[in-house]
C-alpha cells in the first residue's frame, strides 16, 4: 500500500517537493513507522522531514539524462543528494535482502555500498561504526574482512611468563608446517626462540627471548611477502585459564605487595603461570568444610533444574505430579536434599592415578597431569607434584617411569601431530584386609600395586618393542627396590592403544610383563611371576580388579556410598536386586547378604570375570553376572526373573557342575565377536583352580546373552529353580553419560520393580534420567522430533524431555530424597544417590 502525500501551499514546500512522493509502507521507509522511529531505524538520518528528494520521483532529474556508465563521482554528487547512501536500509538489516526500490533506493544495501557521511562519519548501525567505537574504547576487535590483530594460540602454553615476547604470524601458506616456518625465519635472519606452525592452518607462532629481539624480527618479517601475500606479525591473546592466571606475583620481602615486571609498582604485574595443582584439584585452596559446603550447594542448584525441566515436560495438559507442587516449600528442589557425606581420607585418597605423558612446557619428557584440556590448546605435562590427591607411591612410579623415559630411543606422544609412542601411565592400588586403618599413615595399609603403561605399537618392529619392554620392567624393578621403604610393585602390564584420545576401548590389547629383579651377587637376574591383576578390601570382602576394571578410586568413601545406598533400597530376603552397570560387582556383592538375588550387568567382558571371581573368593552364591550392554538385555532380564515367575512358566535352571568342576551342557557365545570366551574361560579355570574355586560356569540366555553365574553349590546339585520375589530393586551406577533410553525405558515400564536407587558422578545425567523415569506420561505418546537439526541443538536436559512426551503409558516414580557422597575432595566433583519410588 502506498500513501501519497499532496502538494503544500507553502513556497518553500514547492520549492523542495514539487510533486507527490510516494512512500512504500512495505518498504524500509514508510509504513506506519513514525518520524521518530524512521529517524532512529536509520541511523539517525533526518528523513522524517520529507526535504529531501527521492531519486526515483525527483521531477528535477526526470527530464535529465540518466547518468550513463563512466560517468565521474562528481556528476553524481551533483545529481543525487548528498546523503546518498551514506546509511543503511533498514529493510537490508532486517532481511538481508533487497528493499522495493532497488537500485534507485538511497540506502545502502550492504557494507561494501555503505559510504561515508559529509563529516566523514559513518553509519551508527553499520559495522565500521562499531568497530571505530570498539578501537576507542581499547577493545579488540575482528572484522569480517579485516585480518585478526590477535589471535589465539593454539598448539602449547605460551613460551614465557610475558606474553610480549610471543608473537604470531598471519598469512602464512596453510600447507606449511613448523620446519617451513623456522627455515623462513632462518633465512630472514631472525634470533628465535621457537616457531611452531600446523599444517591447514595460515597462522604460525613464534616465541623471544627478549624484547630487543622481538622488535628485531618484527622489522624482519612484518610485510615480507609470500607468494601474493604479506605476513603480519599480530600479538597473541591469552586463553582464559591464562587471564585467569594473571595474578600479581608476591615480592620475598613484602608478600602481600606486587611485583611488577621490571621490578617497580607501576601496576604491570607478572602473569603467574598454571600449575598442576590448579588443573587437578581446583578447590584444594579451600579448606575441606568449605569444599562440602560448596558441593552441596552446587548440587541444590543442579537437583532444581530438575524440578524447572520437568515442569515444562508437563506441558499439553498434563497433570503436575504431587513432587513437582510440593517444590515449592523446600526452595524448588525436586526432593529433600539430606545433606553431603564427607570422605574419611582427604589426601592421597586415589587408589587410581592416569598420568599422561607428553613434554612439559621446557619440552622435556615428563609423566604427569596436562596442565588444561587440549580444546583450550593445552598439550604441556608437568609432574604430580602438590596434588593432594595423589599417593607419594603413584608419585614415585611415575617419577621412576619418567626418569627411564629420558634414555628412552622411542618418542613420546604428540597430542597436535597424533605421533609417537610412550602415551600414559595407570598406577592402580590394593589395601590390606581391615577395618582399623590408620588415616594420617594411609600409605603403610597398601599391600598390592599395578602399573600399566599405554603405548601406541604402530610402525614400531617387533625385536624393538620386546627389547624395549624388558629395559622398563627392569627400570622398573630397580626404582621400586631403590625406594625406601621398597615399593609394593606387583603387576606390571602393557596396553597397546593406537587411538586419538588416551580412553583405550574395552578390547585394547594387554600384555603383562614379567617383573626382573636386579642382578644379584653371582650376576644372574631372577624373574617374577606373571600377575595381571591386584585385589582391594571393601568392607570384609576382597575384589580382585583387573587392568581396565571399574572400580571406585576412594575405597573408604565408597564403603559409606554403598551402605547408604543399601539403606535406602529397602533389601530384605526377598528383594530381587539387579546391579545395573555393575563393573566388578562391588554394589551387589556387599549388598548380597542381604537380598534374596543379585542380578549384575555390565559390558566390561573382563570386569565380569573379576565380578565371578570375586563372588567366589568371598564364597557368595546368590550372585549371577551378564556380560551385556544394559540396553540389550535389560527387558529380557526384567521379563525372565519376574514375568515368568508371575505366569508361572517353566522356571530357568543353571547349568550344572560336577565334582570335578566340569560343566554339562555348557554352550559358549559370541558376545559380538569382541572377546574370546575359550580363553577367558581357560584362563579363568587355571586362576579357579589355583585358588580352590569352583570353575566358571556359563550358559547362554536368549541368544547373544554371555551369562556368568554362580548360583551353584559345591556338592554338584543342580542350581536353585527360579523363584518368586516379593521385592524387586534396581540400583543403577551408570557411567557419566548416564542410562540409555532403552534401559530408561524397561525401568518405567515395567510395573513390578517399584524402587530405583540412582547413583551418578554427574548431577546433569542425572537430571537428564529422571526426567524421564519421574514425568507424567501423556495420553498420545508423541513421536520424536522430525528436525534433526534442532534436537541436535537441545541441551541433555532438553531431550530428555522431548523423550519423556514419547514414553509409553506408565506410572512415573517420584524422586523421594538425594544425598551426596563426596568421593573426589578437592575437585569440584562428588557421587549423588537418589531414591525414586512410585506406590
Amino acid at each position: 500500500m502506498a500513501t501519497t502525500l499532496p502538494e503544500t501551499a507553502t513556497s518553500q514546500s514547492q520549492t523542495l517537493i514539487p510533486s507527490p512522493i510516494e512512500i512504500d509502507t512495505d518498504s524500509s521507509i514508510g509504513g506506519n513507522l513514525k518520524s521518530e522511529e524512521i529517524r532512529s531505524t536509520n541511523g539517525g538520518d533526518s528523513v522524517d522531514k520529507l526535504t529531501e528528494k527521492h531519486p526515483g520521483n525527483d521531477d528535477e532529474t526526470q527530464g535529465d539524462k540518466r547518468k550513463r556508465e563512466g560517468e565521474d563521482e562528481e556528476g553524481e554528487t551533483k545529481a543525487r543528494h548528498p546523503m546518498w547512501k551514506t546509511s543503511l536500509c533498514s529493510f537490508y538489516r532486517r532481511q538481508d535482502k533487497d528493499c522495493s526500490h532497488g537500485e534507485n533506493c538511497r540506502y545502502a544495501h550492504s557494507e561494501e555500498e555503505l559510504r561515508p557521511r559529509p563529516d566523514n562519519s559513518w553509519d551508527p548501525t553499520s559495522e565500521r561504526a562499531k568497530k571505530i567505537m570498539k578501537l576507542e574504547n581499547g577493545d579488540n576487535i575482528v572484522g569480517k574482512d579485516d585480518v585478526r590483530e590477535d589471535v589465539f594460540m593454539p598448539d602449547a602454553l605460551v613460551d614465557s611468563l610475558d606474553p610480549s615476547l610471543d608473537k604470531c604470524l598471519l598469512n602464512l601458506p596453510k600447507k606449511w608446517i613448523s620446519d617451513d616456518l623456522k627455515s623462513f625465519m632462518d633465512e630472514l635472519g631472525v634470533v628465535y626462540k621457537t616457531a611452531r606452525k600446523k599444517t591447514g592452518m595460515a597462522v604460525g607462532f613464534v616465541g623471544f627471548e627478549t624484547a630487543d629481539l622481538v622488535k628485531a624480527g618484527i622489522e624482519r618479517m612484518d610485510g615480507k611477502a609470500i607468494g601474493n601475500r604479506h605476513v603480519k606479525v599480530a600479538n597473541v591473546v591469552p586463553r582464559t585459564f591464562e587471564k585467569k592466571a594473571m595474578l600479581t606475583v608476591p615480592d620475598s620481602d613484602d608478600p602481600d605487595g606486587p611485583l611488577s615486571i621490571n621490578g617497580s609498582e607501576d601496576g604491570n604485574a607478572v602473569p603467574r603461570a598454571r600449575t598442576v595443582r590448579d588443573a587437578v584439584t581446583p578447590l584444594a585452596h579451600m579448606s575441606y568444610s568449605d569444599q562440602l559446603e560448596h558441593k552441596k550447594n552446587s548440587l541444590a542448584q543442579t537437583l532444581k533444574r530438575l524440578t524447572r525441566h520437568a515442569r515444562k515436560a508437563c506441558s499439553g495438559g498434563v497433570t503436575l505430579p504431587e513432587w513437582i507442587l510440593k517444590s515449592k516449600e523446600i526452595g524448588g528442589l525436586p526432593c529433600k536434599l539430606e545433606g553431603i557425606v564427607e570422605s574419611p581420607l582427604v589426601k592421597g585418597y586415589r587408589n587410581k592415578c592416569e598420568f599422561s605423558v607428553g613434554l612439559s612446557v621446557q619440552g622435556k619428557p615428563t609423566v604427569g597431569f596436562m596442565l588444561g584440556n587440549f580444546r583450550e590448546g593445552v598439550t604441556a605435562v608437568e609432574e604430580p607434584v602438590d596434588c593432594p590427591n595423589v599417593s607419594q607411591i603413584s608419585c614415585k612410579l611415575a617419577s621412576i617411569f619418567q626418569g627411564y623415559l629420558q634414555h628412552s630411543a622411542l618418542p613420546v606422544w604428540n597430542r597436535i601431530d597424533n605421533t609417537g609412542f610412550w602415551r600414559q601411565l595407570t598406577v592402580r592400588e590394593g589395601r590390606n584386609p581391615g577395618s582399623n586403618y590408620d588415616i594420617e599413615n594411609f600409605e603403610a595399609n597398601i599391600s598390592e600395586v599395578m602399573v600399566m603403561v599405554q603405548v601406541c605399537t604402530t610402525g614400531i618392529d617387533k625385536e624393538v618393542l620386546t627389547k624395549e619392554f624388558q629395559s622398563m620392567a627392569l627400570a622398573f624393578s630397580e626404582g621400586v627396590s631403590a625406594s625406601s621403604p621398597p615399593l609394593p610393585l606387583t603387576s606390571l602390564v602393557v596396553q597397546d592403544h593406537t587411538g586419538i584420545s588416551n580412553v583405550a576401548p574395552a578390547d585394547a590389547p594387554l600384555k603383562p610383563l614379567s617383573m626382573l629383579k636386579a642382578k644379584s651377587a653371582s650376576g644372574e637376574e631372577s624373574e617374577s611371576s606373571v600377575v595381571e591383576g591386584i585385589h582391594d578390601y571393601i568392607g570384609n570382602q576382597r575384589f580382585c580388579i583387573s587392568p581396565t576394571a571399574f572400580f571406585q578410586v576412594n575405597t573408604l568413601a565408597a564403603e559409606k556410598l554403598y551402605s547408604l545406598a543399601g539403606d535406602w533400597a529397602g533389601l530384605g530376603p526377598d528383594t530381587l536386586l539387579f546391579d545395573v552397570c555393575c563393573g566388578t560387582g562391588t554394589i551387589g556383592l556387599t549388598l548380597a547378604h542381604r537380598v534374596g538375588m543379585v542380578v549384575g550387568i555390565e559390558m566390561n567382558a573382563s570386569a565380569v570375570l573379576d565380578a565371578k571371581r570375586n563372588a567366589e573368593i568371598n564364597n557368595i552364591k546368590n550372585c549371577r553376572f551378564i556380560c551385556s550392554k544394559a540396553e540389550d538385555v535389560m527387558g529380557s532380564l526384567l521379563k525372565e526373573y519376574i514375568d515368568v515367575a508371575i505366569e508361572k512358566e517353566e522356571p530357568l535352571r543353571v547349568s550344572e557342575t560336577n565334582d570335578s568342576g566340569d560343566a554339562s551342557g555348557q554352550k559358549e557365545s559370541s558376545l559380538d565377536g569382541k572377546v574370546d570366551l575359550e580363553s577367558i574361560s581357560n584362563e579363568t579355570s587355571e586362576a579357579n583352580n589355583e585358588s580352590g574355586c569352583p570353575q566358571i560356569c556359563q550358559e547362554e540366555v536368549k541368544g547373544r546373552i554371555q551369562t556368568i553365574c554362580s548360583s551353584e553349590d559345591q556338592n554338584g546339585r543342580n542350581g536353585s529353580l527360579m523363584r518368586q520375589y516379593k521385592d524387586v530393586v534396581a540400583i543403577v551406577d551408570p557411567p557419566r553419560a548416564g542410562l540409555h533410553p532403552t534401559v530408561i525405558k524397561a525401568l518405567r515400564t515395567h510395573p513390578s520393580l517399584r524402587r530405583i536407587v540412582y547413583i551418578s558422578c554427574n548431577p546433569e545425567s542425572l537430571v537428564a534420567n529422571a526426567i524421564e523415569l519421574c514425568t507424567p506420561s501423556t495420553d498420545k505418546s508423541e513421536k520424536g522430533n522430525t528436525n534433526n537439526r534442532g534436537w541436535r541443538n537441545r541441551s541433555v536436559a532438553g531431550q530428555a524431555r522431548q523423550r519423556a512426551k514419547s514414553m509409553p503409558t506408565s506410572e512415573p516414580y517420584q524422586p523421594i530424597k538425594a544425598m551426596a557422597v563426596d568421593l573426589f575432595p578437592h575437585t569440584p566433583h562428588c557421587e549423588t544417590v537418589m531414591l525414586l519410588e512410585r506406590f
